[in-house]
């Protein structure tokens, strides 16, 4: 059976040309990068080579970028390290935030009782009231976070980072941007944007899992959470994740240089999902950003619940067909995710994603179409 890959926002399948320069650190720069002798030193010039590109496609210094194991790390480390080293005493963030980051909130009041926290709604479709937002900075003068997503992983709804961004600084606040499904999409100009953190990972963008990147403006230096031989300029230590770090770069010095067409043809493809679904799936609806700020390779659709429906995720599976009903950090549950909970999806809907890649195809989604119609 050729098997369907809808699963993207999950996770991406890694670019070939990744691949071989991974394998090629792996065979020649094994060394440990701390050593002194010259496989060390190889090793070395792999990782602030990898800095220097991400840096440049970032519009940042190369000081400000530093390699973790994920976004789910450096999230953590942006929330929790601001509270520590920088005084920060109220966090605000969306309902609709990925589970690190809204559990790592939730984390940061157990152990901080004093800091405050403001989880903002949105609307039925994930939008945010940015008046709202600034409502509850212009409340107090704490020292507060925002940390907001740029693009929502489940159900596609974008956010304006550059309005947000500019709320914060004209507020006196530190801004936390997850990029995890943007970046190497969309252009982020680090220099244009007034963003204090920023973080993204390398699965999502055709690069290997174990990688991820922090931000970190110069501005708002912050201290190690993981301590030991201080690599990464002391910011985050362990011994790097050479091969790791070179993917990431690759591939988003890949994805960057293709952004265009690829938001292009994945915007086609969605178009064609969406219009073959009304035309074929009855009763289908949509979830997420009702005008054009949603991610161009999610698409998120519920359908009336019945006992056809129960088993939909592994009825498609059992059909060669790769999909979600939700974020995969959430897999293995089929209660309502919170997104969608906070969106108000009403509970008699069962919901599905499907995230694409340029590598995908109308007749793939013709299969899919029909298999859907087929099931339910």
């Amino acid at each position: 059976m050729n098997k369907i890959y809808f699963d993207n926002a999950a996770t991406t399948k890694m670019s070939p040309d990744v691949i071989e320069v991974m394998h090629q650190v792996m065979q020649s720069d094994f060394g440990n990068p701390s050593s002194i002798h010259s496989y060390g030193r190889t090793a070395r010039t792999v990782i602030e080579k990898s800095r220097k590109t991400v840096a440049e496609i970032l519009n940042a210094s190369t000081g400000e970028i530093f390699f973790t194991s994920s976004a789910t790390e450096s999230n953590n480390m942006a929330i929790f390290r601001s509270v520590i080293d920088l005084g920060v005493r109220r966090i605000i963030t969306s309902a609709t935030e990925h589970p690190c980051v809204l559990n790592s909130v939730k984390s940061v009041h157990e152990h901080h009782p004093e800091v405050e926290i403001a989880i903002l709604d949105v609307d039925q479709h994930g939008e945010l009231d940015l008046e709202h937002l600034e409502k509850i900075l212009s409340s107090s003068d704490q020292k507060t976070l925002v940390s907001i997503m740029h693009g929502n992983n489940e159900i596609g709804t974008m956010h304006d980072i550059k309005a947000i961004s500019k709320i914060c600084s004209q507020r006196g606040a530190l801004y936390h941007c997850d990029t995890v499904q943007t970046i190497g999409k969309f252009q982020l100009d680090l220099q244009d944007l007034n963003i204090n953190f920023l973080s993204g990972s390398g699965h999502k963008i055709y690069g290997p899992k174990g990688v991820g990147i922090i931000y970190v403006n110069h501005d708002n230096m912050i201290n190690a959470m993981i301590k030991g031989g201080g690599q990464e300029r002391q910011l985050r230590s362990g011994t790097e994740n050479v091969y790791g770090i070179a993917g990431f770069a690759k591939a988003l010095e890949l994805l960057d240089h293709n952004k265009t067409e690829h938001n292009q043809q994945v915007t086609l493809l969605r178009k064609y999902l969406k219009e073959e679904l009304v035309k074929h799936v009855h009763g289908v609806a949509f979830n997420g950003a009702k005008g054009n700020n949603y991610l161009p390779h999610v698409l998120n659709l519920s359908i009336p619940k019945s006992e056809k429906t129960e088993l939909i995720m592994f009825n498609l599976d059992i059909n060669g067909i790769c999909a979600s009903a939700g974020s995969a950090c959430s897999s293995g549950t089929e209660q309502q995710s919170h997104v969608l909970s906070a969106i108000r999806s009403p509970e008699d809907r069962k919901s599905l994603r499907f995230s694409l890649c340029p590598q995908n195809t109308t007749d793939e989604i013709d299969i899919v179409v029909s298999k859907l119609k087929e099931i339910i």
